[in-house]
């Protein structure tokens, strides 16, 4: 290789290393805030099952270090989501030299609307879908049983279903993504609506813990789905 390449070379790894370096301080940053609001972010997250354990009701826990971890996996989570922002500037400012200039534009929109979509599948998960889940489940409560959730369970399980909701929300970008680059085209889209209506419940199915909430989740996906195509045939998708 002559010197001339290796110059070019070498700053690009300088500025790789440059870059990871601050995304590295920037998701630091924003864990170590997230931890120290830990307390007040889970009792916000806690709020749709205390309201369906009614006054009387309250999570447990059973390990001595079980909330210090509880309390960790969300400054973890949150802090993520607190950097993601700048993250994704220092991602960008790395790979868009090297996609050609017409391209960018594309990009950039499709992720503002994948971000804007993401918040809101977790949103919709979080004050429509949750209530409804939770009451369903603590429904199996009676004079016999006594419903008694832990917190960690209520963790997993509110993670778990906020990012799929946030996922789900993602199919109307996959299908104008997928459309505009000729990949499928919109008739064949519409002519997969049964795989997909198919697909969506198999992903309620995986995911979500009980029926009601397997509904909730395919249903969307069915919706969005339809939008996407809508969009892909108003921006003249192939």
């Amino acid at each position: 290789m002559k010197a001339g390449e290796q110059q070019p070379l070498q700053n690009q790894l300088a500025d790789f290393r440059k870059r990871l370096f601050r995304i590295v301080i920037a998701a630091a940053a924003g864990i170590i805030i997230a931890y120290l609001f830990s307390e007040n972010i889970f009792r916000f997250m806690s709020v749709p099952l205390i309201k369906s354990l009614g006054p009387d009701g309250s999570l447990i826990f059973t390990g001595l270090t079980e909330m210090f971890f509880v309390y960790v996996k969300i400054g973890f989570f949150f802090g993520l989501v607190i950097a993601a922002p700048y993250i994704f500037y220092q991602i960008w400012a790395l790979v868009s030299p090297g996609i050609p200039q017409q391209n960018r534009a594309f990009i950039i929109l499709s992720v503002i609307f994948s971000c804007i979509l993401f918040i809101g599948g977790v949103l919709f998960g979080f004050f429509f879908v949750f209530p409804i889940i939770f009451k369903f489940l603590l429904g199996y409560a009676n004079e016999n049983i006594a419903a008694l959730p832990s917190v960690k369970d209520y963790l997993s399980l509110s993670f778990k279903l906020l990012i799929a909701f946030g996922i789900v929300f993602e199919v109307p970008v996959l299908v104008f993504f997928l459309s505009r680059l000729g990949l499928v085209s919109v008739d064949g889209f519409r002519r997969s609506r049964k795989f997909a209506v198919l697909l969506a419940f198999i992903i309620g199915a995986l995911i979500a813990p009980d029926v009601v909430s397997q509904f909730m989740i395919a249903i969307p996906i069915i919706l969005l789905y339809e939008l996407g195509i809508l969009i892909a045939m108003i921006s003249g998708g192939k």
